[in-house]
């Protein structure tokens, strides 16, 4: 069975939390991209946002870091309510010590690639996290369509993540919607993360709930 991620970078702000109540029966997780500027052009959400939404809903919150030196956020992430962690592999070479540091935190952690990294890049670190996420676009804007090359790079995780035996969450990132979120599936992954294409939608409710039933087809 496969989980649905909202994200939360695609809904109305100024009604967060109505938002994230009308799409609360359907999803499994809010995906909550936090960019610092630096690592992506973008400043967006944080530490602040994560400890208003708290309140709100009990469902996971995971954290997107689009940021340098990810491990510095991590104890304020996680006293604001954040409940998982995945940080650019691009942005911390050697990523052992801060999938450590996020342990220590009280946090699940995974690792984040973009679509220029090699996918055999991770996986020296596959049995030391719970999340493995493949960006689908250029991080830092939602809206952008999905890169069909991505498509070949899940295929490529599943079988290094089934070779391991290992249950590490396949995630994709990035203009993930109704049309194309069974290819993803087939394809490998086991979360999908959408934000315009559940919040940009007319009923994201709805949305979330087609959503929701295609990503429970994968593995």
């Amino acid at each position: 069975m496969g989980s649905l991620s909202a994200s939360i970078l695609g809904a109305d702000l100024a009604h967060l939390a109505d938002q994230v109540k009308a799409v609360e029966p359907f999803v499994d997780m809010f995906h909550i991209d936090i960019m610092d500027g630096h690592f992506v052009p973008p400043i967006a959400l944080g530490a602040v946002v994560v400890a208003s939404l708290r309140p709100v809903t009990q469902v996971t919150f995971h954290g997107h870091l689009m940021v340098d030196a990810p491990a510095q956020y991590f104890d304020e992430l996680r006293e604001a309510g954040l409940d998982i962690v995945s940080f650019h592999l691009e942005a911390v070479p050697e990523p052992a010590p801060a999938i450590a540091k996020a342990r220590g935190a009280g946090m699940g952690v995974g690792l984040t690639i973009n679509l220029g990294t090699p996918v055999i890049a991770v996986a020296p670190y596959l049995e030391d996290i719970d999340d493995l996420m493949l960006m689908s676009i250029e991080p830092g804007w939602s809206g952008q369509p999905l890169s069909p090359s991505v498509y070949p790079r899940l295929e490529e995780a599943r079988r290094m993540i089934d070779a391991a035996g290992l249950q590490v969450a396949l995630e994709i990132d990035g203009g993930v919607k109704i049309e194309n979120a069974k290819a993803a599936v087939d394809a490998g992954a086991t979360v999908l993360i959408a934000a315009s294409g559940i919040f940009g939608q007319p009923d994201p409710a709805g949305a979330a709930e087609q959503l929701s039933m295609i990503a429970e087809g994968a593995a």
